[in-house]
């Protein structure tokens, strides 16, 4: 995707450093960084430099590799990607772009484990990217069914980032909206803000100007007015962790968005690579939901009168605040889940027909 009409993709590899979009930056400054070990890599996952499910495993997965430039020790290596799997707990992604590493490199002769990292780091790069643009395919069927009956805009609404930044390349809920506009289907997103970190302000609204692409910036509890009035045609999201039953965590309050269109009757789906499920947790009380620091609530950054980004209070000093980053949506609530292998509904059955 773009950026000043110049094509990026969110991560890469290049003269043993491994290139990221620090995405704290954004909107306000685009600025490329470069993580030189696997200190550097854990933290840009922990700080949000890199954030989304198949980007923070993509980050994970060249962390390794940094690792191996740094300390050819296989000791080091398990410690390295024992450390990158607790760096932030709730995507499954993580874990999964980790182990499928450590299966590969785990036992591996020196003089092979740097090359075979590398390119074991650029195939789930690569694997996700194919992913993501199939998901596009497969949720353009949705939106141009919408189109064909309304025959105006399509307005779709959205929460948090699941977009081209949140991935390598497409993004997961934004896919099917991408090529829709390719294909000359006028569409318009509504974009949740999404406090406390603004990623639908910050970030998804920032992404799909790049690619005009109309949108509005409306605060989180704005959606359900609009789905009342008739203004929202559906909903794509994308999600962190997928369980097994079509149980979807994605970013909090995204819960409470599909209450409000099962109320109102608008279609729920869910945008997800296969690498998102978790086949495993049976049960959604049992999934790692984090807490992050209650002064990512408490403080808001912005541009000052010079330019300067800067970080401000907006809570009294003495209030206290929790952070939860994550919410679980019943399968339930969800119409259907749209993946890299077709759309299916959002429950175990669905899941095993398409991946068997």
């Amino acid at each position: 995707m773009r950026i000043k009409g110049k094509e990026y993709r969110t991560i890469w590899f290049e003269n043993n450093f491994v290139k990221i979009i620090d995405q704290t930056k954004l909107p306000h400054l685009f600025v490329i960084k470069n993580l030189k070990s696997i200190e550097d890599a854990i933290n840009s996952i922990k700080k949000m430099e890199v954030r989304g499910a198949p980007l923070i495993g993509a980050t994970a997965a060249y962390g390794l590799v940094l690792a191996i430039i740094e300390n050819d020790d296989q000791s080091f290596l398990k410690k390295s990607a024992e450390d990158l799997i607790s760096s932030r707990p709730t995507a499954i992604n993580l874990k999964w772009a980790v182990d499928r590493m450590m299966n590969k490199l785990s036992g591996v002769n020196s003089d092979k484990i740097l090359e075979i990292a590398i390119n074991e780091a650029k195939e789930i790069c690569e694997e996700d990217i194919k992913f993501c643009e199939n998901i596009g395919i497969n949720g353009l069927k949705i939106i141009e069914e919408i189109y064909n009956k309304k025959r105006d805009t399509v307005n779709i609404l959205t929460h948090c980032n699941a977009g081209w930044l949140a991935t390598i390349n497409w993004g997961t809920a934004t896919s099917p909206i991408y090529h829709a506009h390719k294909k000359g289907i006028p569409v318009h997103v509504w974009a949740d803000e999404t406090r406390p970190r603004n990623q639908g302000a910050n970030l998804t609204s920032y992404e799909l100007n790049e690619e005009g692409i109309k949108n509005t910036i409306i605060a989180d509890n704005t959606g359900g007015i609009l789905m009342q009035r008739g203004e929202v045609d559906m909903c794509i999201v994308g999600t962190d962790r997928t369980l097994a039953n079509g149980d979807v965590c994605n970013k909090v309050g995204t819960y409470l968005k599909a209450l409000a269109a099962h109320d109102n009757k608008i279609p729920f789906y869910v945008a997800l690579p296969s690498s998102t499920i978790d086949w495993n947790i049976k049960n959604h009380k049992d999934i790692p939901i984090e807490e992050r620091n209650s002064e990512e609530l408490s403080h808001v950054e912005g541009l000052d009168e010079k330019g300067d980004i800067k970080k401000i209070q907006i809570y009294p000093k003495k209030s206290k605040a929790m952070n939860l980053a994550f919410d679980v949506t019943p399968a339930k609530y969800v119409t259907g889940l749209i993946t890299e292998k077709g759309v299916c509904e959002a429950s175990e059955k669905g899941l095993k027909e398409l991946f068997k």
